[in-house]
């Protein structure tokens, strides 16, 4: 039996789906008539258009393979269907509070799809790992660069189905 892959969301599963999509139905066609276009004007050795074209057709088709074997490891998991509630668990949305009482939301969404600028912080993220299976009122410790800081769990929230 083959392990559980990391887990992505839905929504995470479907960019990575719209990212693959337009490389390989958009940008990529693109390129491939330029560089026919461009070698077909003579020398490529100093050809700008077929050097360049080549090079973005290299990085395209390495950004396709990887986005390939990505999705082919991710398992979906929809957070809206969360049984127990009550504890921080993939999907959550976690209201958070320090020792000055200064409050943080974040939602524990698969490392592919984080943006800390977003509030949406890596299932392997230390602070993701820190919070797994706290309930309301639960206290956690967290290493950082910074040393180790102690956040209260206020709020548990997960989406609706």
């Amino acid at each position: 039996m083959k392990p559980a892959g990391p887990p992505i969301t839905p929504a995470g599963m479907a960019a990575l789906r719209a990212r693959y999509d337009h490389l390989l139905g958009t940008e990529r066609p693109e390129i491939v008539e330029i560089v026919s276009w461009a070698a077909g004007n003579g020398d490529r050795s100093e050809n700008g258009d077929y050097l360049y074209g080549r090079k973005r057709m290299r990085e395209i088709d390495r950004e396709l393979a990887h986005l390939a074997r990505r999705m082919k490891k991710l398992r979906v998991i929809d957070p809206a269907h969360q049984e127990e509630r009550g504890k921080v668990f993939f999907g959550a949305t976690v209201e958070l509070a320090d020792e000055d009482d200064e409050r943080m939301t974040v939602t524990i969404v698969g490392d592919d799809e984080q943006d800390a600028s977003a509030g949406r912080i890596g299932w392997g993220a230390p602070l993701a790992r820190a919070l797994r299976g706290a309930a309301i009122g639960d206290l956690r410790t967290v290493r950082l660069p910074s040393g180790e800081k102690e956040w209260e769990v206020m709020a548990i929230e997960y989406p609706h189905s």
